[in-house]
């Protein structure tokens, strides 16, 4: 499918694996020119864009820049680097983000609190304050934001990531309201336990814990903690990337302000 955003730029926050990674390779297809950023510009981000590379297609071009979310002033030198050297960034996915502190409620402080804050919901914050004004120049805008499951089914232990994943779906609605006239269009995503390196950590401590191998982990985490999940797996990166190349498309002009959940039937509700 022509996705009709040849010649776009697209930039990628937590593009160094995972959903943002996969993410990048079906938008050079289309010869979107894409920046990878992640917190640090080394040898993760290069390894990731040596992956993308062997995807580009129609002149895309594919660079990285490294910016720590948590900091006002490196998103905005991000957003003006890219504005002087490539015209400035048409689609944002921002799909960097952390699990943060994960405890009993009762047994989290303020500082484990503003841990998860500082980048799951104030990075989302301030990634829009700084390139909402570049797509308005530009007059055409895409944000996708990542969300969870969470936002939805809480799990009790997660209580701040929780409550920051609910904030930006929020935060994607009222920002979606405030800019659709000029053409600049958010939406969310919200996946359930895609294998990502925030999963493959937490499987791997699990498989440490029991003595058992990853895959033993996983099978034993979807069986007990994930049971509404009806594929009975980990999703794949790919297979959320695949939904936020559509939402950066011309095919999605009327898709606005909207959460859409990739979780393989993992949140019990139907409605939310």
């Amino acid at each position: 499918m022509d996705l009709k955003i040849k010649g776009k730029v697209a930039l990628i926050t937590g593009g160094d694996s995972g959903i943002g990674m996969e993410t990048a390779k079906f938008l050079v297809k289309e010869g979107v020119h894409v920046v990878l950023s992640d917190k640090e510009n080394g040898e993760e981000l290069d390894q990731a864009k040596k992956e993308v590379e062997k995807h580009l297609q129609h002149g895309a071009k594919i660079i990285t820049m490294g910016a720590d979310i948590s900091i006002f002033e490196e998103v905005q030198s991000l957003a003006d680097r890219i504005e002087k050297e490539l015209g400035g960034a048409h689609i944002i996915f921002h799909s960097a983000g952390a699990r943060g502190a994960a405890d009993d409620f009762l047994k989290l402080t303020d500082d484990d609190w503003m841990e998860t804050i500082e980048i799951d919901l104030l990075g989302a914050v301030r990634v829009a304050r700084a390139f909402v004004p570049h797509m308005q120049k530009l007059g055409w805008g895409r944000m996708i934001m990542v969300a969870s499951e969470n936002a939805f089914q809480p799990y009790i232990e997660e209580s701040p990531y929780n409550a920051c994943k609910a904030a930006v779906i929020n935060l994607s609605k009222c920002l979606s309201r405030a800019y659709s006239k000029e053409n600049i269009l958010f939406n969310c995503i919200s996946p359930a336990f895609v294998e990502t390196p925030m999963t493959n950590a937490m499987m791997e401590e699990i498989a440490e814990e029991e003595n058992i191998s990853v895959d033993e982990a996983v099978q034993q985490f979807v069986k007990s903690e994930r049971p509404h999940i009806a594929m009975q797996r980990r999703g794949k990166p790919e297979e959320v990337a695949a939904m936020v190349a559509f939402l950066c498309s011309e095919h999605a002009s009327y898709i606005n302000g909207t959460n859409i959940r990739i979780d393989g039937g993992a949140v019990e509700s139907a409605f939310g």
